[in-house]
Formats: C-alpha cells, sequence, structure tokens
C-alpha cells in the first residue's frame, strides 16, 4: 500500500507524540494554592459533606496518573523500534457487528472500507466479517458492500438464534459470530479477533501496531500475551457537533492513562472497551460471549472474566482508531447513560468472580457520585444550610483535591490533544483547548446527571435496553 501525503503526515505525528503534563502541574499548583490560601479549621456540615465526595476519586486519579507515566516511558521507547513486518504466521478476522438501520450503514461503510484499506498490507491472511441480524433494513446495501472486495463476509445472525444463557444485543451477535468460528476450525492460536464497531474506522498506524504486537506474541512463547487494546480517538473531520467532540476528549486521555495501566499490567480489571479490541481466537473461544440478557456492556464483562482466567496475560499499543462523537448531546446522554447502567449491574453481578469486580465497584461508585461531587450541587447544598464552608476535616486532604480537579483538566487538554492528532489539521484549533477547558463544569454536570439516571434505572430494576443512537457517516 501506498501511503498519501496525509497518512504520511499522520503516521509521523503520532509517532512523535508524547503525552504531557503541563496542564496537570499548572492546574494542581493553582488548586492547591487557591485551597491552602482559603482554608479553615472550622469544618461544617458542607465541610464533611466534600471531605468524603471530593476525595472519593483520588486512587482513580492516581492511578490514571501512574498510567500516563508509563504511556511516556513506552512512546519514547517505541521510537527505537525497527520497522514491522507483516503478521505472515498469524489470521486476522475483523468482526463489525451492525444493527443494519439506514442511519448507521453511512459510519459502518466508511469503518469498513477503511479496514480494507489499510490492514492488508500487514495482514497476507484476513477476512472482515460484517455481522448484521437477519432482515435488517440495510441489508441490500451492505450485500452490496461486501461484493465489493474479497475480503468482505457477511454474517446474518438469523432471527431464529437463542443462546444458552439468553443473551441479546451486540453479545448475541458477537456469540453467534464466535460459534460461527469455532464450527469453521478457526479458534486457534494463531487466529486473531480484531472487534470493532461499526462507526469506527481504522487508519495508517493501526494494521502496523497490531501486526506488531501479534509477531512480538510469536517471539515470546509461554509469556505471550492473549489480548490486547489500543486507543480510540475522535478526527474532527468526523464530528458533526462541535460539543459532543469536545466532551469526547475525556475518551482517548482514558485509554493512554487508566487502561495503559491496568491492560497493560496483564489483567484488564478496569474493563474494555469494543473497538480495537485485539483477541486470540482460541482464548476467545474459552470464554465466549453468551453473558445473560442483562448484558449491555458485554466488552467490560469480557474483560472482568478474562482477568479471572487469564491474569497477566493482556496489555496495550499505541495503536490507534477512528470513531465519531455522538451527533448531538442528546445522543450523549442516552450513550453514557447505557454505560453506566450497564457498568453499575456488572460491578454487582455475582457471576463475575468478586475479585475481578472490586475494581469496578470502586470506579462506578465514584463515577456514580460525580453529580454530588460537581461545585454548583455543592454550593447548591451550601446554600440550603447556609453554610458555604467546603474546607476539609484535615489540610492533609488539599493536595488530594488538588490532584484530582488536576488530573481532570489533564484528561480533557490532554484528549483534545489526541483528537486533534488524528484529524486531518493535526493541530488544535485556537479556540478549542479554551473551549474545552471552559465547558469542563459543563460537561461533568451533563455526564453527571447521565450516570445518574443510569444508576436510577438499575437501582429501580428496570428492563436493559441496549440503545444504538445514529451513527455519524
Amino acid at each position: 500500500m501506498s501511503l498519501t501525503r496525509l497518512d504520511a503526515k499522520q503516521l509521523k505525528r503520532q509517532a512523535s507524540w508524547t503525552p504531557s503534563f503541563a496542564s496537570f502541574l499548572v492546574t494542581f499548583a493553582i488548586c492547591l494554592f487557591i485551597s491552602e490560601t482559603t482554608y479553615s479549621s472550622r469544618t461544617g456540615i458542607l465541610g464533611w459533606v466534600t471531605t468524603v465526595v471530593w476525595t472519593v476519586p483520588t486512587l482513580a486519579s492516581a492511578v490514571g496518573l501512574t498510567g500516563a507515566l508509563l504511556t511516556v516511558r513506552r512512546m519514547r521507547r517505541q521510537r527505537t523500534w525497527r520497522e514491522v513486518e507483516p503478521a505472515a504466521d498469524d489470521s486476522l478476522i475483523v468482526v463489525v457487528p451492525t444493527i443494519g438501520r439506514h442511519d448507521t450503514y453511512p459510519a459502518l461503510e466508511r469503518a469498513v472500507l477503511s479496514y480494507a484499506k489499510y490492514l492488508p498490507p500487514h495482514f497476507p491472511y484476513m477476512r472482515i466479517d460484517i455481522i448484521t441480524e437477519e432482515g435488517c433494513e440495510a441489508q441490500p446495501a451492505i450485500d452490496a458492500l461486501a461484493l465489493t472486495d474479497p475480503v468482505f463476509r457477511v454474517v446474518v445472525v438469523p432471527r431464529s438464534y437463542r443462546t444458552a444463557n439468553g443473551t441479546r444485543f451486540k453479545a448475541r451477535a458477537n456469540h453467534y459470530s464466535h460459534e460461527l468460528r469455532i464450527a469453521q476450525n478457526e479458534a486457534r492460536d494463531d487466529v486473531w479477533i480484531l472487534h470493532m464497531d461499526d462507526d469506527t474506522g481504522a487508519g495508517p498506524d493501526t494494521g502496523a501496531s497490531i501486526a506488531r504486537f501479534i509477531n512480538a506474541q510469536r517471539r515470546a512463547g509461554a509469556d505471550a500475551k492473549h489480548l490486547a487494546q489500543g486507543v480510540l480517538t475522535y478526527p474532527r473531520e468526523l464530528a458533526v457537533n462541535r460539543m459532543t467532540w469536545l466532551c469526547d476528549a475525556v475518551r482517548p486521555s482514558c485509554d493512554i492513562s487508566l487502561f495503559a495501566v491496568m491492560t497493560g499490567s496483564g489483567t484488564p480489571r478496569a474493563g474494555l472497551h469494543g473497538e480495537l479490541l485485539l483477541l486470540r481466537s482460541s482464548i476467545e473461544a474459552t470464554i465466549g460471549w453468551d453473558f445473560g440478557p442483562k448484558a449491555i456492556v458485554e466488552d467490560a464483562q469480557l474483560a472482568l472474566h478474562f482477568s479471572s482466567r487469564y491474569k497477566g496475560r493482556s496489555d496495550w499499543f499505541s495503536g490507534a482508531c477512528y470513531g465519531a462523537s455522538p451527533a448531538t448531546m442528546r445522543d450523549l446522554m442516552k450513550q453514557r447513560e447505557r454505560w453506566a447502567w450497564g457498568l453499575i449491574a456488572l460491578a454487582f453481578n455475582r457471576t463475575v468472580p468478586f475479585r475481578s469486580r472490586l475494581l469496578l465497584m470502586y470506579n462506578v461508585s465514584a463515577w456514580s457520585m460525580g453529580l454530588f461531587q460537581h461545585v454548583g450541587v455543592i454550593l447548591a447544598f451550601g446554600a440550603l444550610i447556609g453554610d458555604f464552608n467546603t474546607s476539609p476535616a484535615t489540610p492533609l486532604i488539599l493536595p488530594l483535591w488538588a490532584l484530582n480537579v488536576a488530573s481532570g483538566v489533564w484528561m480533557y487538554w490532554e484528549g483534545l490533544k489526541l483528537n486533534a492528532n488524528a484529524s486531518a489539521n493535526g493541530r488544535r484549533l485556537w479556540w478549542e483547548p479554551i473551549a474545552v477547558v471552559g465547558l469542563i463544569p459543563f460537561f461533568a454536570l451533563y455526564e453527571g446527571i447521565a450516570v445518574f439516571r443510569g444508576l436510577l434505572r438499575f437501582l429501580k430494576g428496570t428492563e436493559n435496553k441496549f440503545v444504538v443512537i445514529a451513527k455519524p457517516a
């Protein structure tokens, strides 16, 4: 494959990128100065509340910072690596489930064409499986798309298909394709499955990063890994809504911090996301996707089962995939609500070993408190009780608060850089850093409301729904 000039520029940008901590250090210093100069030794009701709710995220902040530091080391180390060789001894199967609606088809077409463009040079033996539901409205268009390249295969899940545990939605489609691979003798160590969402494409770096990882496992012998994940980014040109795009700045920074340290350390107890998830077919065959009718965050559930069975066998790589932010703020609310709903249910799902769920239980607990951690909500509560003194029970907590605020600012700041870096322009526009920092309080409140709605649905025992939002092309 001959790279275009735009592809070559993108590869160069990504190879030279390293996380920066200037935004973290500046925010930390400012927050610590303000909190120490305004601290009062008189702790009232509000102060006791903030002592708890503003301190809870500290572990997550510390873990994320550790992951970011590890990412710096990895990015510097990989600049000395030689050019990657094609993965000629292994096969790659890209699995792309889709609901097959007309409003999701344009994004699906964009995504699968990008796989056909960027992945085959690194994988002489590969296939792209598009998993559809029988009778889906965009089936004729999907069938026509599959005829454009022999690398495509359409797998239709019959309406009558039922799993043993009654799994529904995307997990059901994944389990059907998983059973099909077992029947076709593809559940082997030398076959790798790349799970992708139907709106998330590949780029010039994606195939090389995956091939490098797979080749490394060939050389690792008994220490070989079975699972890996890279970075989900959001190019500016794929966004139809600037607000949702800015809000999604927080997502790639999760991959280079929290997931980099957890998945990268070998045991993905923090979960996984459904895009750019690479898994050895023989290992997937031992787990499957039949997690029951309540499973709506099947990727995270797979991660916890993997953690309990294959401790130390996962890794992280710096290659990226390229998605699109929700088209509207309403769709973003639905998306975050579903994630919260599913993750909270998973954290308290007793079919998953308790040890594997422990970190997730902490994470969702801290996440569920997000609305009540918001400074606006805290001050509103203070107005009700006539006490605006937020000073904690001890000044020793102040550096922890500064750490949490600085981590939040860093995630939006660095995530925006990653999304801009993945865009055709390659740079942040002058107003984007100002906007993303200025909007952090709004984004935190908005996501806090979405998570709280998900929590309420869980507590009410509402029937699970896998909401598929429209996918921008």
